[in-house]
């Protein structure tokens, strides 16, 4: 039966019928792994974010030549703006999928699964997103509350 309120317990059941923890040690590695995905969502927000930013800036003209990017050089036909456009979709589809995921997980109901993944968030956003960029502001436009 599935629990409606939190529990703190070392059974749990994450996402797959077979995905059942029933010893400290399986329970433990449950923990790290959804810790890993959740910071590995942080990860693929920030590359989203930043191929979002690569794709719509444009250098000014008076930017001389040799301080534009490598990658804003090339990105100068339809073709090569639409294949960046379609990569990033690819990788918003991708981690679309990771954050529902992690949201279904915490829906598991279990305190520690809970605890793990917010903790795997703070440490992923920490390490991959809360860089500065020389004072630019990037507006997040995610569809997961996890964001």
């Amino acid at each position: 039966m599935m629990h409606m309120t939190f529990y703190w317990s070392k059974k749990v059941t994450l996402l797959f019928d077979f995905w059942k923890t029933d010893s400290w040690t399986s329970y433990s590695l449950s923990l790290l792994a959804c810790l890993l995905v959740s910071a590995f969502y942080q990860y693929l927000e920030n590359r989203r974010l930043r191929l979002k930013a690569i794709t719509f800036e444009t250098p000014s003209s008076t930017t001389p030549q040799n301080q534009i990017p490598l990658l804003r050089q090339n990105l100068t036909g339809d073709k090569a703006k639409l294949g960046v456009r379609f990569a990033g979709a690819l990788l918003f589809g991708f981690n679309s999928v990771v954050g529902y995921l992690l949201m279904l997980a915490v829906m598991s109901f279990n305190g520690g699964v809970l605890v793990a993944i917010v903790v795997g968030l703070a440490i992923g956003y920490f390490f991959f997103r809360s860089e500065g960029d020389e004072g630019t502001v990037l507006v997040a436009d995610s569809a997961c509350a996890c964001a």
